[in-house]
Order: C-alpha cells, then structure tokens, then sequence
C-alpha cells in the first residue's frame, strides 16, 4: 500500500526522471549513434499520436454542449493576450536593445502567450476541476494565438517569405487538428458504438493519466535535448530558467485568483498555467529567436513541479 501510495503522490516527478535517465543513457551510448535522426523523427509522431489519444479518452466524457465560453475565459483571455502585445510592441520601439535582453523579453512573451496544454484536462480531472470548461478555453487561447501573433510579430520578430496569413495557417494547421479531431472522433463514437463508448468512460477513467505519463517522460527527453545542444551561456541559460519559472508561478497565481472568482480555483489555475511546452518550443524556433525555446523547456519542468505538489496536496490533505 504505501508503494501504491508513494507511485500515486510522485507519478509527475517519476515520469519526468525516467524522460532525463532514457536521454542521457541513450545519447551516451555510440552504438545509437546514427539513430538519433530517427529517434527524433519517431517521437514527432509518437508524441502527437499519445496526445490525441488521450485527448480522444477525455473528450469521450464530455459533451460538446458543456464547452461554453464563460465570463472567467475573457479575462485570462484578456491577460495572454495584452502581455503578448505588450512584450511584442516593446521589442519592436526597442530595436537596439542588447541581444541578451531582447531574448529575455521573448522567452517572458513565449511562455505568457503559449497557449495551454492539450494534457491539462487530464491533470485538471486528477485535480478534481471542471474537465469541460478546462476544454473550452483550451481552444478558445489557441483560436487567440493563432489570430493575433501573425500580426504583431510581423512587427517585433518579421520572418522572411511568412506572410500574415500565411502564419496563421501555420499556426492553425500546428494546433487546432489535435483540438477538433478528438472532439469529433469521441462524438462520432457516441452515436455510432456507444456501448463502446461507455466502456470508455467506466473502464478507462484512469487512461488519460497514464498515457500522459508516457508523454511527460518523452516531453522531457526532448526537453534535456533541446537545452544540451543549446550554445547559450550557463548564465543566459539561468536567466532563461529564472524567467519561465517566474512566468509560471505568476500565471498559476493569476489563473487560480481569477478562477475562485468564479468557483473555479483548480480548473482556471491549470488554464493559465499548463503550456503546450511543445508547441511553444516549435513556435520559438519557427518565429522567435532559437534559444528561447529553451524557455518552454524549463517551463515544462516548472509547470509539472507545480502539478505534481498539487497531486501531492490533493492525495494528502
């Protein structure tokens, strides 16, 4: 029992170690040499294929009616998207600024705007949060993010040959597939089996959490790779973890105040607080400067820390 115990309380921790052992053992090996191309293009699929499942498993309890816009969204929508522009119109009023504080500024930006963790209803059900409302706005910031940064990154951070329009299609066809196809495949699977469907719900209550386990661990792996192979300096890379971590205790403090608001503590915490860290990483290097993408990396250790002390609270009150 305490075994059990112990595995329930530290899951996060354990799953995010394993993600650290499995790298270095693995790059630490010469006969693995000359997979590393592939491994890496693997976990590319993998990682979206573990996403969609267990966002399929979660969505299969949720009815599309539930996912109403409510009055607590506009604000943390408002929140994301005013610091975004903010950040953004100072990058660009600034443009003589030293290199070291504009990647500063943009690795704050990245981790204030990046939109909020497809898995985060799966921890905000664990939480004892409302799953539904946790959704909506999941795909409420990435409407957001893919209508509004185009725009005024065109202006601060301008990428040769990507247009307005054209990044937002890149943003959209990046994000929204892992958000709607879910949704539809757990409707289509309501009204088509739904015996098999109910199974789902009854049996596989706990699926969503184990299938994010295995992603965390792979998240992780991609995590150390992406700050090992970093050239930064050991300093900018600790003002780099300064600031993600900074922003993440800020927004959870920010989401979970406006959420008790509206009797939603757990659930607007983990709205705010929970990134798409891997999405985050691909934006920074597709319209950011590289290194801040290790921002998203440190904030993916900062945000599981943070869920695995309110796992911990929750299982031990």
């Amino acid at each position: 029992m305490r075994l059990r115990q112990f595995l329930r309380d530290w899951s996060l921790p354990i799953a995010m170690s394993s993600g650290v052992v499995m790298y270095l053992i693995y790059v630490n090996i010469p006969l693995f040499d000359s997979t590393h191309r592939l491994a890496a293009e693997v976990i590319s699929y993998v990682q979206p294929a573990l996403i969609f499942a267990m966002l399929f498993v979660t969505f299969c309890k949720v009815r599309v009616r539930e996912l109403k816009p409510k009055r607590w969204h506009l604000a943390l929508l408002a929140f994301q998207l005013t610091a975004f522009i903010a950040i953004s119109l100072s990058i660009y009023a600034f443009k003589g600024m030293p290199l070291t504080l504009r990647v500063m500024l943009e690795a704050a930006m990245l981790c204030l705007i990046c939109p909020t963790a497809t898995a985060a209803a799966v921890i905000t059900a664990r939480l004892g949060g409302n799953s539904a409302s946790l959704i909506s706005y999941t795909m409420q910031i990435n409407i957001a993010v893919a209508m509004v940064t185009p725009l005024f990154l065109a202006l601060s951070h301008p990428v040769e040959g990507e247009s307005i329009t054209s990044s937002f299609l890149l943003i959209m066809s990046k994000v929204f597939p892992l958000l709607l196809l879910p949704l539809l495949c757990s409707e289509l699977l309501r009204r088509a089996a739904p015996g098999v469907h109910g199974w789902l719900i009854s049996k596989g209550r706990n699926l969503p959490f184990y299938l994010w386990l295995v992603a965390l661990s792979l998240a992780i792996a991609v995590t150390c790779r992406a700050i090992a192979h970093s050239a930064v300096s050991i300093y900018v890379m600790a003002g780099i973890a300064a600031v993600s971590l900074a922003c993440c205790l800020m927004q959870f403090a920010i989401g979970r105040h406006v959420g008790r608001r509206h009797g939603e503590l757990v659930t607007g915490g983990q709205a705010l607080g929970q990134k798409n860290t891997v999405f985050g990483i691909w934006f920074a290097y597709t319209f950011l400067t590289p290194v801040t993408a290790i921002a998203c990396g440190f904030y993916s250790i900062w945000h599981n820390l943070v869920n695995t002390w309110q796992l911990y609270k929750r299982n031990n009150p």
